[in-house]
């Protein structure tokens, strides 16, 4: 499996027009606070929805999105994501979502090559959807339907 991400990882980065000098570059300075650096759980990234500060892109396939889908996240697949950096507000931290977070990491690695403020979500879309239930759910949307009418 690690040999399948770095490899997808090392075509993302080429298939893009990058150097592999700068992948290279990122796992040479590739340490503990970029490995916590790189991650966010489903409470961050709900408050930070909440202060506008966050975008949520979900790099799920179309027929995944269709199938079910978060409301507050911007759906981009992962194979199109290259040629649709111009949907991305870089003023905005950028989180990567898929159900299990294997895709949202190449995702991540991908838009860090590209200059952006990124994270992944590490409980991936299924732990939002655990989160974002119940009365949490009602709370979440009450909050962003709010903070749009401002």
């Amino acid at each position: 499996m690690k040999k399948l991400l770095l490899a997808s990882l090392c075509a993302l980065g080429l298939f893009a027009g990058e150097k592999p000098t700068s992948f290279n570059a990122y796992l040479a300075g590739f340490g503990y606070e970029e490995r916590k650096a790189m991650k966010i759980n489903s409470v961050e990234l709900s408050v930070m929805l909440e202060e506008g500060t966050a975008q949520l892109v979900d790099i799920r396939f179309k027929e995944e999105y269709e199938a079910w889908n978060m409301p507050a996240a911007l759906s981009i697949p992962l194979n199109e994501l290259p040629k649709r950096l111009d949907e991305l507000d870089k003023s905005k931290t950028i989180v990567t979502a898929c159900p299990h977070k294997d895709r949202a990491i190449i995702a991540q690695v991908f838009l860090k090559l590209q200059g952006y403020d990124v994270r992944y979500l590490s409980d991936g879309l299924t732990g939002l959807a655990e989160y974002w239930r119940g009365d949490s759910a009602r709370e979440f949307i009450d909050t962003l339907r709010s903070n749009q009418q401002k």
